[in-house]
């Protein structure tokens, strides 16, 4: 019986936001699936607790502490993921901060954090990796953007703002780069359980108004959001681009 090739053999991804939480489970996916990795985030100390991860199942990591609103410190991750590993295949544009607060009590200086983070560093990080991708003519760029992108939710104007502009700026990309090879697709996941809700999910009362508002009673399991990312990163979307894909048990079907 023949062993079958995983699906990103041979490939390298770059992971932002990949510290903890989705993007940790991303980044493991990916290296499952056979990529190499070059995990960003803020905090060292987590970024190198996921290389461990990766390494261990036969895939080579790289972790590079990135601030992914400064212009200067993406240009050094995607410089250094294309000197280390010799190319760059996939972009996962993870990295997001959320802010819960009326608008009128919300400072100018939040909302700046908010939309940079979501949106700058997004356009920052595709930017940067485009032209390598646009180059060699072959690419995916996976933008994690949110169910909250097209639901009104109060006390979430920022994070709504922002991420609406990811699904926008996610289409108008598909569109530019579709003749150079390179598809750009969104994942726009709803309640997921991870270690970023972990007192949330600790509170009774708290779970159940959340799990209430999902019709498939239940938050979603990480891999649940992760095989959508390989099948994006991988062969079974070269003909797909453009696309956010909503994966939130119902929420925004209501």
């Amino acid at each position: 019986m023949t062993e079958t090739t995983p699906a990103l053999a041979g490939k390298t991804a770059i992971v932002t936001g990949a510290g903890r939480g989705l993007g940790r489970a991303m980044a493991v996916a990916l290296a499952d699936a056979g990529a190499d990795v070059a995990l960003a985030a803020r905090s060292k100390d987590q970024l190198d607790t996921v290389a461990e991860e990766v390494t261990r199942r036969g895939r080579r990591a790289m972790a590079v502490p990135t601030d992914v609103t400064d212009a200067d410190a993406v240009r050094n991750l995607v410089d250094r993921t294309v000197d280390h590993f010799g190319h760059l295949d996939v972009v996962v544009n993870n990295s997001g901060v959320i802010d819960s607060r009326p608008l009128l009590e919300q400072d100018h200086a939040t909302w700046d954090r908010v939309v940079d983070t979501n949106l700058r560093g997004t356009y920052l990080v595709t930017r940067a990796a485009g032209e390598h991708l646009v180059a060699q003519g072959s690419g995916k760029v996976v933008n994690v953007a949110s169910n909250f992108a097209f639901k009104g939710i109060a006390n979430h104007a920022a994070y709504c703002a922002s991420k609406a502009a990811v699904v926008a700026f996610t289409k108008a990309m598909a569109v530019e780069w579709a003749p150079h090879g390179v598809q750009v697709n969104a994942l726009a996941p709803g309640y997921f359980a991870t270690d970023l809700n972990a007192d949330l999910r600790a509170d009774p009362d708290a779970l159940a108004k959340v799990v209430r508002a999902v019709p498939a009673r239940r938050m979603g399991e990480a891999p649940e959001l992760a095989s959508w990312l390989v099948l994006l990163a991988g062969p079974a979307s070269d003909f797909m681009t453009g696309e956010a894909i909503v994966i939130d048990g119902g929420q925004t079907a209501r």
